[in-house]
């Protein structure tokens, strides 16, 4: 079987300029380096209330009701295969970083043309909101296969601009989304922790499954810089002349504790998180996608 990975490799996917044949490329060549075909599995919808019996799996007892009337009942549910995928993707001014191939901006809607391309492909319906401070374009949830075509077309912004306000637009986005599915959030969540943390909290708390693929330029995971250097803040007027090396350690250490503490944060809160660098090729992310969404029925 030929090497399908190589077509996943940022290089090659630069050279194809369309978001839409670039997300088909990508696509194609992950499936055709499995073995078979991937099954997603089912989501669920809640049909209706049961008395509880002996062997019953407790998660799916509903404890309010319990609070209420004092007997134990469990929720039943239907399948549903169309799972209902919305992207929300980060297109703010330090997603403009990069100095490979792809910067983020450009690597975080290929990967986000590439997952809805794979959502349609298996006939689910995917939708899309581009953000920065503010929603700046909202894609509705459709599972025909040429709604890539505006999904992609949502994503072509001229330019990243403007600051990044996670919580405003996750916030919104929960209070738009009553009926649950999955959210992946393509960000560098270069953005208010706290905020970020409760935006994604909120999520959770209406019922949808969180997908959270964080982006990173190589320069911000390894910060092998040498020579003075001047720093620049790409969403604030801040500025800094330094000797790179000297900050090294400091700088590692401290990106170290923050990327722990998020591994934590959403883990804690059953949020799925996967760190994705710009120079790696896009399979480990789809590949996650489809663990995701194979798994999703068993933990709600």
């Amino acid at each position: 079987m030929p090497d399908s990975s190589k077509f996943l490799h940022p290089e090659a996917i630069k050279r194809i300029s369309r978001l839409d044949l670039r997300a088909r490329h990508i696509v194609e060549g992950f499936l055709s380096g499995m073995h078979r075909s991937p099954y997603f599995g089912q989501s669920v919808e809640f049909r209706q209330h049961r008395e509880y019996a002996a062997g019953d799996d407790l998660r799916h007892v509903d404890w309010k009701v319990w609070a209420r009337q004092d007997r134990l009942y469990v929720k039943q549910f239907e399948e549903d295969t169309n799972l209902r995928c919305t992207l929300l993707v980060d297109v703010s001014n330090s997603m403009s970083y990069g100095n490979r191939s792809l910067n983020k901006y450009e690597y975080g809607c290929t990967l986000a043309a590439s997952l809805a391309y794979l959502v349609l492909k298996q006939q689910d319906a995917v939708g899309c909101v581009a953000f920065d401070s503010k929603i700046r374009a909202q894609v509705p949830i459709r599972s025909k296969r040429n709604h890539l075509h505006t999904v992609t077309q949502s994503l072509s912004v001229n330019a990243p601009e403007d600051k990044t306000d996670t919580y405003r637009v996750l916030k919104s986005v929960a209070e738009s989304y009553p009926r649950r599915g999955m959210m992946v959030l393509v960000s560098d969540l270069l953005a208010d922790y706290e905020g970020t943390l409760r935006g994604l909290k909120l999520l959770r708390k209406r019922g949808h499954d969180v997908l959270v693929f964080h982006v990173m330029d190589d320069d911000e995971l390894d910060f092998e810089f040498s020579g003075p250097l001047r720093f620049e803040g790409l969403e604030t007027p801040d500025a800094l002349n330094c000797n790179p090396r000297s900050l090294r350690d400091g700088y590692l250490e401290a990106l170290n504790t923050f990327l722990e503490q998020l591994r934590r944060d959403c883990a804690g809160n059953t949020i799925d998180y996967a760190l994705i660098r710009t120079s790696q090729p896009l399979d480990a992310a789809l590949a996650k996608y489809l663990s995701n969404r194979l798994g999703m029925h068993h933990r709600n």
